[in-house]
């Protein structure tokens, strides 16, 4: 028990200090668990020693996470999914085999061995291309579905490979034939089809009329790794098991209870078992031999990517998403970690072969999130770089007595009124989606931003009267402020302010002649409320109107000492107390109880 509580602060010591270090970096959660695996492993400080172990067990963190996904999964959706599971899924697969697996015997493997490896290597990580796909929210667009195609069909052809790779080897004695499997298979997938339909949903039905929540998550994890095991026993996928499991229960009424029970597990061990694959990184042979293997490692993903883009491309994603789609799973899988046990054990392969490409795959792994995170920064680059000033209308000069600058709900109240009274006015609106929405119902307003100056003397500013402030982002309703009193110092603004923090920003620049656009209208609505209780119309009036005024004081009062937030505290309190005493002396005075109407 104590070298269990051991290994498990080890765990947790190194996470908690390494992943949201990675994180706030914007390298990703994954990225830091490898090097904290790498850290605390055999071949870095060597606080645990036993990676395989740690890793066999940390794979129940996959396990859970293709449930949880197959959960997400409608059976019928599935077969719509056919034509890119067989297309784009299965021609990645035969294009990274083909020609890994010719590369890997030109460098003088026998034929079959060789292929067996390139077969490996066309496999990409579930585990990391989901958790990824997961944390940017990706997981539900074109690129993100495509990825998830892709993974899954080399999951399905990960298991009959599994079964027949073995019996390629001379000296290697299978437990379970791939004539059991074909065997077991169906009957296993009838089992789980009629037990989830007539034996596990009524035994959540059962559970949960029970109301204890620690039994449903009971016979939740049950369920997951009775399927895991019973998969593991005929030799097929747990992975697999448990996401066909999931696609089972994807309609059941208890989807989302079964989620939120799973999710603590999955990614405690989704995190151990990223942990575990830093672990098992050989860094004494990357220190002996480091350009090779970083060689190898760019060449796998520059190979694997394009083709993963090439049939991106021919199953008609477009540019962008053929290039995510690349990105994201040209790291190699979990599955050819297996792959290379069984070679290894059935002698095919030298075991120093097999220790360089289990050191490359891994390195791919920790690649990968840099490679997305080094994609963000270049297209976020080229956006700025390529950003184009916006064509704004030209305004003609239509002798205006008043500009309104924002042309939303605020603003439009002032053009009805002034349009009603036919005086004469020039609207500025930034937000295109707005300028559309305005000249489909054939309103007059100019596309434009209102702090440029050139915008506002072809706007008529140099001879109008009146400013309207209305524009509903702060810092651009500022800035359009201070251009302004700078340059046509005559004109009165009459400006809008989101809230008392705006307020202050107006004071601060000059502008006195301000509305907090909320005041008014809530206030009054209160006075609404007032009447109904059983206030006298014209006693609510008059209390609405002594609110605002007293409001309207008291924020020129805490401005002066909005910096101070001792004295900013204690001048909020006196002047919720005097407001409590005016309310109270009119309501004295009152002519009729409230209540009593």
């Amino acid at each position: 028990m104590t070298g269990f509580m051991d290994k498990f602060l080890i765990f947790i010591g190194a996470s908690v200090v390494l992943v949201p270090i990675f994180q706030r970096l914007g390298l990703g959660s994954v990225l830091g668990y490898l090097t904290a695996g790498m850290l605390v492993g055999p071949q870095g400080f060597k606080f645990i020693a036993d990676s395989h172990g740690v890793l066999h067990f940390a794979e129940l963190g996959v396990v859970l996470l293709l449930f949880m996904i197959g959960l997400e999964i409608q059976p019928r959706k599935l077969l719509t999914m056919r034509k890119e599971l067989l297309g784009l899924g299965g021609t990645s697969v035969v294009l990274c085999t083909l020609v890994f697996g010719t590369i890997v015997w030109g460098f003088g493997l026998a034929p079959v061995p060789a292929f067996i490896i390139g077969f490996s290597l066309s496999l990409s990580s579930t585990a990391f291309a989901v958790q990824t796909l997961t944390e940017k929210g990706q997981f539900n667009t074109e690129y993100g579905r495509s990825c998830f195609s892709v993974l899954l069909m080399q999951d399905l052809v990960a298991i009959p490979a599994l079964a027949i790779i073995p019996v390629l080897g001379s000296t290697q004695v299978q437990e379970v034939s791939p004539a059991q499997i074909a065997v077991y298979l169906p009957i296993v997938l009838i089992f789980l089809v009629l037990t989830s339909r007539f034996l596990i949903r009524p035994l959540f039905r059962y559970i949960a009329a029970t109301k204890t929540r620690e039994m449903f998550t009971a016979i939740t994890l049950f369920v997951v790794l009775g399927v895991a095991a019973l998969m593991q026993k005929i030799g097929l996928s747990a992975a697999l098991g448990t996401f066909l499991a999931g696609v089972l229960l994807a309609d059941s009424e208890y989807r989302h209870e079964l989620e939120s029970d799973l999710e603590p597990f999955k990614g405690l061990l989704m995190g151990l078992f990223f942990i575990a694959v830093g672990m098992e990184v050989s860094l004494d042979l990357i220190a002996s031999m480091p350009l090779q293997v970083l060689f190898a490692s760019l060449g796998y993903l520059g190979i694997k990517s394009t083709l993963l883009y090439g049939a991106g491309r021919l199953f008609k994603l477009n540019h962008e998403n053929s290039k995510l789609l690349a990105i994201n799973i040209s790291q190699g899988g979990e599955f050819a970690f297996v792959i290379f046990g069984i070679l290894a054990t059935s002698q095919m392969t030298e075991g120093r072969t097999l220790e360089f490409l289990t050191a490359v795959i891994t390195i791919t792994m920790a690649m990968s999130p840099l490679l997305l995170f080094l994609n963000d920064k270049y297209n976020l680059y080229k956006f700025k770089k390529h950003k184009l000033e916006p064509k704004y209308d030209e305004i003609k000069d239509e002798a205006p007595q008043v500009i309104i600058a924002g042309y939303g709900r605020f603003g439009q109240i002032f053009g009805r009124i002034l349009r009603a009274q036919k005086i004469p006015f020039v609207a500025i609106e930034q937000d295109p989606d707005q300028i559309d929405l305005l000249r489909r119902f054939g309103t007059k307003v100019y596309y434009g931003d209102a702090s440029r100056l050139d915008l506002l003397t072809s706007a008529g500013a140099g001879k109008a009267k009146f400013f309207i402030l209305a524009i509903d982002n702060v810092e651009v309703s500022k800035e359009a402020a201070k251009t302004v009193l700078k340059h046509f110092p005559h004109l009165k603004i009459y400006a809008r302010a989101r809230n008392r923090g705006h307020a202050y920003d107006l004071l601060d620049l000059g502008v006195t002649n301000f509305k907090r656009e909320t005041l008014d209208s809530s206030a009054n609505f209160v006075g609404d409320l007032l009447v109904d209780l059983g206030y006298p119309p014209a006693e609510a009036e008059l209390m609405i109107g002594r609110f605002i005024r007293h409001d309207e004081i008291m924020l020129l009062e805490q401005y002066k000492v909005r910096d101070d937030d001792k004295h900013l505290v204690s001048v909020v309190n006196q002047s919720t107390a005097q407001l409590e005493e005016v309310l109270r002396r009119d309501s004295q005075q009152s002519y009729i109880n409230p209540g009593k109407a």
